[in-house]
């Protein structure tokens, strides 16, 4: 692909197992300050295999493999030091809980944790940038409007990462061997005329999902939908998610009758108000659901359709920190095991703001065609306004929208996958940030 892809990904992570183990080698050397030899390294190969591969799984689920991250330094480094201070926590925790390995490496952890760094910062920060960046970009014309033709304008020709650069938005830049074209406004006949002449044709729709991760909601129409809804899942995709919805809902449910006593007395400390609160929310196909919730909130203006800025309602701090964990999600258990909600999958709507949602945006109850869930593709990367933890306004929630139907066109097993160990990365970092 025009982007990188996987080759990009290998790259990245090839330089992180490279990081990883010569920062072992020079630890070692700093350690006992002679070279290396192989009895010194071989009471360290088997276990330091295990944290290395846990270390990359890590380095995965916080998005350290993201385009996200690789093009914005700043928010980089700051993740990179969260997650190399958890993995050496682990690593500490993994000698101390499994002494089989007959080592006890305080010294060499704290010396690693400072090497690491040093390494992958300098690996990440100063070494990917030089090596990924194209030095020959390759010139391409955008023949698409509207507001996200001008975003993928924007962010193509912002970053030299990518393998192209748009130079016009017209068909009259002879020059240009890549034209990137909305289909839907160029006729079938000069498509042909231009492939003729030597220029790869791309479609606008497939560049923008590379670049944004979600599909560009101008290029949405009934063709769309039959071709990514209307076939059925897999019947093996479907039964390992049901399965995993079960357990996980188990888990849920035992992790609730534990927390309620608790959350019930800390909000019996900061105020009056119920322990739980119940929604009737959309489930599958606009079906009706019951759903209940912890409160996070004074009242429950949400289910009534009002966003949580309006009618004066705010978030209680207990609730602040249940929304901070999800935990205030956790009594959905009993729908994830009643099969109304999964795991993962776009959020399920309160009745009346999914109302309100349906009549101001084009082909949102399309969203209702797929099983509904507690997490999805958009909560682990939509980026929202300051202090708020979902969409607050019919902008963010075309954002949101936009996500959804791309894990809607890509759902499957891996994907729910990747979606999970992101959510656990987002629960992480923001209790960190509490």
């Amino acid at each position: 692909m025009i982007i990188g892809g996987r080759r990009a990904f290998f790259f990245l992570f090839a330089g992180d197992i490279v990081a990883f183990v010569v920062s072992l080698y020079l630890t070692l050397w700093l350690r006992y300050w002679e070279v290396p030899s192989k009895a010194t390294l071989s009471p360290y190969v088997i276990p330091f295999i295990f944290l290395f591969a846990f270390w990359a799984l890590v380095f995965y689920s916080a998005g350290l493999y993201s385009k996200r991250l690789a093009f914005f330094p700043s928010r980089l480094s700051d993740a990179l030091f969260k997650t190399q201070m958890a993995n050496i926590l682990f690593a500490a925790l993994f000698f101390f809980f499994i002494p089989a390995f007959g080592i006890t490496p305080k010294t060499i952890l704290v010396l690693y944790l400072i090497i690491s760094l040093v390494l992958i910062f300098f690996w990440r920060l100063a070494l990917y940038p030089r090596f990924s960046a194209h030095r020959f970009r390759e010139r391409a014309t955008l023949l698409a409007q509207g507001t996200e033709a001008n975003e993928l304008y924007e962010e193509v020709n912002g970053n030299p990462r990518y393998g192209i650069e748009f130079h016009s938005r017209d068909n009259k830049d002879t020059q240009a061997t890549i034209l990137v074209v909305d289909k839907a406004s160029i006729d079938e006949t000069a498509i042909n005329d231009l492939t003729r002449k030597g220029r790869q044709i791309v479609a606008f729709e497939d560049m923008y999902e590379e670049v944004f991760d979600r599909i560009p909601l101008s290029q949405l129409g009934r063709a769309w939908f039959r071709e990514n809804v209307a076939s059925a899942d897999p019947f093996r995709y479907m039964f390992a998610k049901r399965c995993i919805d079960i357990v996980g809902g188990v888990v849920m449910g035992l992790v609730t009758l534990v927390i309620a006593p608790l959350i019930y007395i800390a909000n019996t400390c900061e105020g009056s108000g119920p322990l739980f609160i119940k929604q009737e929310r959309f489930g599958r196909l606009g079906t009706r659901m019951m759903v209940y919730k912890f409160r996070s909130m004074q009242k429950n203006i949400a289910a009534s359709g009002e966003w949580m800025d309006e009618g004066g309602n705010r978030v209680t701090r207990v609730g602040a920190f249940l929304r901070l964990t999800s935990l205030d999600e956790f009594p959905q258990f009993i729908n994830v095991i009643c099969g109304e909600i999964s795991l993962i999958g776009p959020r399920s709507d309160i009745l009346g703001l999914g109302k309100r949602l349906a009549e101001a945006l084009p082909y949102y109850e399309a969203r209702y065609l797929v099983m509904p869930g507690i997490t999805g593709w958009a909560q682990i990367n939509q980026q929202y306004e300051q202090d708020h933890i979902s969409p607050q306004s019919i902008e963010e929630t075309k954002v949101r929208l936009a996500y959804d139907f791309y894990y809607i066109k890509h759902r499957s097993l891996s994907l729910d996958i990747v979606i999970a160990f992101k959510t656990i990365k987002r629960m992480f970092f923001r209790l960190s940030n509490w």
